[in-house]
């Protein structure tokens, strides 16, 4: 296997144990205030996270609400290869959907059964399909649901944290992006002062903390760069022999 590294980086924040810490200057991503006594309020819009599209997948239960018709109405276990059956249409193919586009098709097939103006809603009751893997050095490693408001401080958060070994230089997010499987390498340390934004974690993303496997990819970059100032993120490609 082969990797094509993109690189994101500034140069290296070195920090200097004996002169004391120096102050906090404002960079390209974080913006320091002078002459404030504590953080302001946040304003309304600062309080609502961008949607994010929320996928119906294998194994999730929905509530379908069709209204007018009690019958067809019920709560559903979409089934492992991502369909439902529902009276009178029979199989309908959810996998992939969202709440709205699902609702839409069931419309699309009652119509052609002769309901007239049919009207479908349609509730996630609980999810499966769209999760996060964490790994590695946690304290509790496994499977946690992901939200509109999930980032990577939220998921480790999610795993009770990091482990008291945990390499906070060395974290690993291994996503798949239009068929490639892609990696970040990202510093916890480096997002928690601020100098480069928390990600988004996404449903099927795999998080890997501190020693492991993965962490090879990047083992060059981790040991001459203490304290990443930005993302650095790799396209793995397998070599054809």
């Amino acid at each position: 296997m082969r990797f094509v590294v993109a690189c994101s980086l500034s140069a290296a924040l070195i920090l200097s144990g004996c002169a004391g810490r120096a102050p906090i200057k404002s960079t390209a991503s974080l913006t320091v205030v002078d002459n404030v006594t504590g953080l302001p309020a946040p304003q309304r819009g600062d309080l609502i996270v961008g949607d994010r599209p929320s996928l119906i997948g294998p194994l999730d239960t929905i509530n379908i609400d069709v209204f007018g018709l009690p019958d067809l109405s019920r709560e559903v276990q979409v089934d492992a290869s991502g369909r439902i059956a529902m009276p009178l249409i029979g199989t309908v193919d959810a996998r992939g959907k969202t709440a709205d586009e699902l609702s839409r098709a069931i419309e699309a097939a009652l119509r052609q059964h002769y309901v007239r103006d049919p009207q479908v809603t349609i509730n996630v009751k609980s999810s499966v399909s769209q999760v996060v893997t964490v790994d590695g050095s946690v304290v509790e490693p496994g499977l946690y649901p992901v939200t509109n408001q999930m980032t990577l401080m939220r998921a480790i958060a999610s795993a009770k944290g990091l482990s008291e070994f945990a390499k906070v230089n060395d974290v690993v997010i291994l996503r798949t992006v239009d068929g490639k499987r892609m990696a970040g390498l990202y510093n916890i340390e480096a997002i928690r002062r601020g100098y480069y934004d928390d990600p988004a974690i996404y449903a099927s993303d795999v998080i890997i903390v501190g020693d492991s496997p993965a962490r090879r990819l990047f083992k060059d970059f981790v040991s001459v760069t203490p304290l990443l100032a930005a993302p650095l993120v790799a396209i793995l490609q397998r070599t054809i022999r």
